[in-house]
């Protein structure tokens, strides 16, 4: 069956879901559109990639660790391969980069690994750190010290190549060892031809722009779609709820057909001391399109200009909400909550920097 006759079968089972559900199937019901409107986005879009994550420009990055060099590598799957304690010792050695057909791979396509480490003191605390990839032939998942931190295009048996695709993944600033050892795993998929971290300056880089962050809040966040009542409670229990990248466009992650209401959440604790004698602000970028935010519980900044899709300018606007001074807590963690709506087309807390500065 070809993308348009399931096309059309798909709009004429979504007609029939559409129709006068009852309140107890309502729950129900909205699963199965989401689910199914899913499906369609991805046959329609099938071809188009993935919206880059927001990193800044490569004149504002600086090179902290050279990853130009040899690394572990081993054919085949196993989930183990992304933890730090994973022995390796018995992997193959293979320049990075290079394509894996030049160092006695030739013709093999399917998955293999990559694992590599660095000592975290050369990073500064104070920075944003970025990992770059370069371009990886066909599509990858990259982890950081077991976690997930990026990837780009789609493994079989739905493959999408993302060969072309500059690889920026921000590193999620708890995530790292300042003092100590840090784990880097990259899971690679081959279709055809060549394969492999093929090519670009491979490393860690700073971002010597986000000095003036007190404190980093780039990374995962908690996410859910639709409107949820008391969301913006502290105490709201939001651990059912999808992981997801902050900045970076919803429709990069699994949401490609969503428009509507959604919230964000974080939990974390300061970094730093609050003094009385300064001002504080949450820096957030620029959100597409609405967002009422919360901290702590109270409203602290909302960024709505009430006109519609193609005419509201919102998402072009910086979000830098002041922080009163007795919200912040010291002693135990901090919770923003944000609601946001899209308008249509793209959504999302989409670009940074994202956290807390001093006047």
């Amino acid at each position: 069956m070809n993308t348009l006759i399931k096309f059309v079968c798909s709009l004429s089972l979504l007609c029939s879901l559409i129709i006068a559900p009852t309140h107890a199937q309502s729950d129900e019901v909205r699963s199965n559109l989401d689910r199914l409107m899913d499906w369609i986005y991805d046959e329609l879009y099938d071809d188009q990639p993935d919206i880059p994550f927001d990193t800044p420009p490569s004149n504002h990055l600086i090179l902290r660790v050279d990853l130009n060099k040899k690394w572990r590598f081993n054919i085949g799957d196993n989930p183990k391969w992304a933890t730090p304690t994973y022995a390796d010792d018995n992997w193959e050695s293979i320049q990075v980069p290079s394509r894996w057909e030049n160092q006695g791979f030739n013709g093999y396509d399917g998955i293999a690994w990559y694992r590599t480490s660095f000592d975290g003191r050369l990073l500064d605390p104070k920075q944003s750190h970025y990992l770059l990839l370069g371009q990886i032939d066909d599509a990858d998942e990259c982890f950081f010290n077991g976690r997930m931190i990026g990837q780009n295009g789609r493994f079989a048996p739905r493959f999408r190549t993302a060969y072309t695709t500059d690889r920026r993944y921000q590193i999620p600033h708890e995530s790292i060892n300042f003092e100590g050892q840090n784990t880097i795993a990259v899971r690679v998929y081959d279709d055809v031809l060549d394969g492999g971290i093929v090519g670009g300056k491979i490393g860690i880089y700073a971002d010597f722009d986000s000095d003036h962050l007190i404190q980093d809040l780039s990374g995962q966040w908690k996410f859910t779609k639709w409107d949820k009542r008391n969301a913006e409670d502290p105490n709201y229990d939001a651990s059912g709820w999808d992981d997801i990248w902050v900045p970076s466009f919803w429709d990069n992650q699994g949401y490609r057909s969503y428009d509507g209401v959604a919230w964000y959440r974080t939990t974390f604790r300061l970094s730093f001391t609050p003094s009385s004698d300064k001002t504080y602000y949450l820096l957030l970028g620029m959100i597409d399109d609405y967002d009422i935010t919360y901290f702590n519980g109270q409203r602290i900044g909302t960024t709505a200009d009430g006109k519609g899709f193609g005419d509201s300018q919102s998402y072009a606007q910086i979000r830098l909400y002041k922080i009163p001074q007795a919200l912040l807590h010291s002693s135990k963690p901090n919770t923003i909550a944000i609601r946001v709506k899209d308008l249509g087309h793209y959504g999302g807390i989409y670009k940074g920097p994202i956290g807390i500065i001093e006047e």
